[in-house]
């Protein structure tokens, strides 16, 4: 363990930096870090993310973990839907559940705000500070700030149920601690809470309640919160209009320690399931559940090892921290949870697993989960199958518990049939299929409006023809339900029903009907098979903001989706791997325009790297005569889009998947059909890294390619353990496994 200082020494290294403009880009440090400290946790700087569009948070968390204490600078809005952006001095107190990366905010569960010196009284409207810009820190599993003007330091830490608060003052005394259980992240809904109890009890120094509230979904939430010391003295703050939750005012007597400490624990079930989760951290203090979560951490991170430029260490570590902190396990110590229909859950793994940003986290985050994390996939996937008995068909996106309905097609599927391919037999295959066929045919109608309720459009036509699907998004609909169509059949043709799989392989084949040959990308098409007119590719749409055909993308970024599952196919319509070649070069060269609210991020050509259809673009360049060109831009990408420093991503992280993609662009491997248990090689961005696989360990190895040869024309030549393998093929799950060495060899054409 680091002490604190050199801990913010390191953070302010980059973040400072970063934030002044003279950070280092990724790859560019001369040499590689030949530090042998076994301490991954150094590396990682959880503040990445948290200035822009990142929307990441610094607070505290274990992987997977139920629990996350961070600061809130906000309670509302686009730009706070983790509560925190790095530039903003002002804190409004410090909330214990939070979503890394989304694009909606919710949660921000029960705020606590400590002080001392204010004399905080029932009339009183006040309770933010600005913090001490210098004085804040963080690293994985603990965060803290300094207060002046509240006269305390604000530590964090947590198990995966309990977050645990620590509050220093400057001298010993009477404090208060403002504890606001109306406190919630919402878009722009000023009453989010519907109704709530809670009950204080002065003399065990606790607060127990539910809240149900409105805003991303609906939901339950039960707590408890437990203080070190008994409440010397109470006020309940004026109820403003609209407002359903109490607030409390509680003050404290602190001896020459100074000090003040909170226990927050939740469930998604009752009060009873809160104080059963509290049970966590009975007789375990604050530096002890630190350095636990510390540990938690390093020990995670440390299955996979890197061999590069301090600076380049950084960016990798943070990615990988950033990519394992959901889906989030919020099932309680006794294995209950509240799922999707508000009916309590006795799961059968004791585990739960949400905040499922699936549509996002299908293609990079869940693969990288079956190779690092293999022990937590069954419970994940279990987890979506007791969602589909309660709901009556698979996740799409959820948070505690609940669906958001948010985005479109079926992502759970290639999820599972990931998992059934790479051979993970924790949960019953049988059920799986049958509930991936219900999730692909059985209407919804209790679904809203504007998500899909019925199959009869896609049946009958092939496609969603745009004049008949009322709420937009046509296009993009179709394609992003033949990934999961493609995900049924292989799965059906694994267990032996070969019509259910033939029936679900040729309508995955719908995109095949929007290909328009004379403008060269997926166009929508009316229900007489007319196209869209007028017509401009260019354009991005989104539900939200202008409704078209596409999804937070445009017709050049859509048309690339197919090749989640069937790359040769798209290949064949774009004329063949030169067809497919000229088809990228123009691709990634045409204009574009930055627009942050329709996934227009990140942008090199039309590919908009800050939004998930773009990220397995670059990688096509394998199905091409030219691969180097997808080594180049992955490259150019990496080193472009990725920094150390608040401002170190470029749109939203969505729960992992930007960081995902960086983990295996810089292992020189990507999972371009998720789904399908294999990667497709390129080249990776160090010399040398060990994945330490359930197997054994993976040793992958490069030769000399500074980032100049990565723009010449060139070849990789690939061998897993010695044997040669075509670049165009992709490496199975199983070889992965078994295999010790991966060796890139780069030799340049003249």
């Amino acid at each position: 363990m680091k002490s604190i200082s050199s801990a913010r020494r390191r953070w302010m290294l980059g973040a400072g930096l970063a934030a002044s403009g003279l950070a280092s880009p990724a790859l560019a440090a001369p040499a590689a870090d030949q530090s042998t400290d076994r301490t991954w946790t150094r590396y990682v700087n959880p503040f990445v993310g948290t200035d822009g569009t990142g929307h990441t948070f610094p607070g505290a968390t274990v992987p997977f973990g139920m629990v996350a204490p961070s600061p809130d600078n906000a309670d509302r809005g686009w730009d706070y839907t983790s509560g925190y952006q790095f530039q903003n001095p002002r804190i409004l107190g410090f909330s214990n559940t939070h979503i890394s990366g989304a694009g909606i905010p919710d949660l921000g569960d029960v705020l606590l705000m400590p002080s001392q010196g204010k004399a905080w009284h029932a009339g009183s409207v006040h309770f933010s500070a600005h913090k001490a810009r210098r004085s804040e820190m963080a690293e994985p599993g603990y965060y803290s700030v300094q207060l002046p003007s509240h006269q305390v330091k604000v530590e964090l830490t947590a198990t995966p149920r309990v977050a645990l608060h620590r509050y220093t003052f400057e001298r010993p005394g009477r404090v208060q601690v403002l504890v606001d259980v109306q406190h919630g992240l919402h878009f722009n809904e000023p009453h989010r809470v519907k109704d709530a109890l809670s009950n204080l009890n002065a003399a065990q120094g606790e607060i127990t309640g539910t809240v149900h509230s409105v805003a991303w979904v609906e939901r339950q939430a039960s707590f408890i919160v437990q203080f070190d010391r008994p409440v010397l003295h109470a006020e309940l703050l004026p109820m403003p209009s609209g407002h359903k939750a109490q607030r409390y005012v509680l003050t404290f007597e602190v001896d020459a320690t100074r000090r003040l400490g909170a226990r927050v624990a939740l469930s998604t079930v009752d009060e009873a399931g809160a104080r059963n989760n509290l049970q966590e951290v009975l007789g375990l203090d604050f530096e002890t559940a630190r350095n636990q979560a510390n540990q938690h951490w390093n020990d995670l991170l440390g299955r996979i090892e890197i061999e590069a430029p301090l600076t380049q260490k950084r960016i990798f570590y943070t990615a990988l921290y950033h990519a394992l902190i959901h889906p989030s396990d919020i099932a309680d110590r006794d294995g209950r949870v509240r799922g999707p229909r508000g009916e309590v859950i006795q799961t059968r793994s004791g585990h739960y697993y949400s905040t499922l940003s699936l549509w996002d986290t299908f293609r990079a985050v869940h693969p990288l989960l079956t190779l690092i994390v293999p022990e937590r996939v069954d419970g994940m996937v279990q987890s979506m199958l007791e969602h589909h008995a309660q709901q009556g068909f698979l996740p799409l996106w959820t948070a505690w518990g609940r669906e958001t309905y948010c985005m479109i097609g079926n992502p759970a599927l290639p999820v599972i049939a990931d998992a059934v391919a790479k051979g993970f037999k924790g949960f019953d295959h049988q059920e799986a299929l049958r509930a991936m066929v219900e999730t692909s045919t059985r209407p919804r109608p209790q679904a809203p409006e504007w998500a899909q309720r019925s199959w009869d459009l896609l049946d009958r036509h092939g496609y969603l023809p745009f004049d008949l699907e009322p709420h937009g998004e046509a296009v993009s609909k179709t394609l992003e339900l033949g990934y999961g169509d493609d995900a049924v059949a292989r799965v059906a043709r694994t267990l032996g029903q070969t019509e259910t799989a033939q029936r679900f392989a040729q309508r995955a084949k719908g995109y095949q009907h929007l290909w328009d040959a004379q403008t060269r990308v997926m166009r929508g098409r009316d229900s007489r098979g007319l196209w869209r007119e007028p017509f401009n590719p260019d354009t991005p749409t989104s539900p939200l903001n202008n409704p078209g055909d596409y999804t937070e993308a445009n017709a050049w970024q859509y048309t690339l989706t197919p090749a989640l599952h069937d790359p040769s196919g798209l290949r064949t319509l774009m004329g063949g791997p030169e067809g497919m070649e000229r088809w990228l070069d123009h691709y990634f060269t045409r204009r574009s325009q930055v627009n942050k609210h329709l996934g227009q991020e990140a942008l090199i050509g039309q590919n908009a790297h800050g939004n998930e259809p773009s990220h397995h673009a670059a990688w096509l360049y394998a199905l091409t005569p030219s691969p180097w060109k997808g080594h180049a831009l992955v490259e150019r990408i990496a080193r472009r889009f990725y920094q150390d420093g608040p401002h170190g991503l470029v749109g939203n992280d969505d729960c992992g998947q930007m960081s995902a993609w960086l983990i295996f662009a810089t292992l020189g491997l990507y999972p371009v059909t998720p789904g399908q248990g294999q990667y497709m090689t390129g080249l990776p961005l160090v010399r040398q890294a060990r994945i330490h696989l359930a197997s054994g360990t993976l040793r992958l190895r490069t030769g000399a390619s500074p980032p100049i040869a990565r723009q010449r024309p060139h070849r990789v030549e690939v061998r897993l353990d010695g044997q040669a393998l075509s670049a165009s093929t992709p490496i199975t799950h199983q070889a992965l496994l078994q295999a010790r060495t991966l060796d890139f060899q780069v030799v340049t054409i003249s």
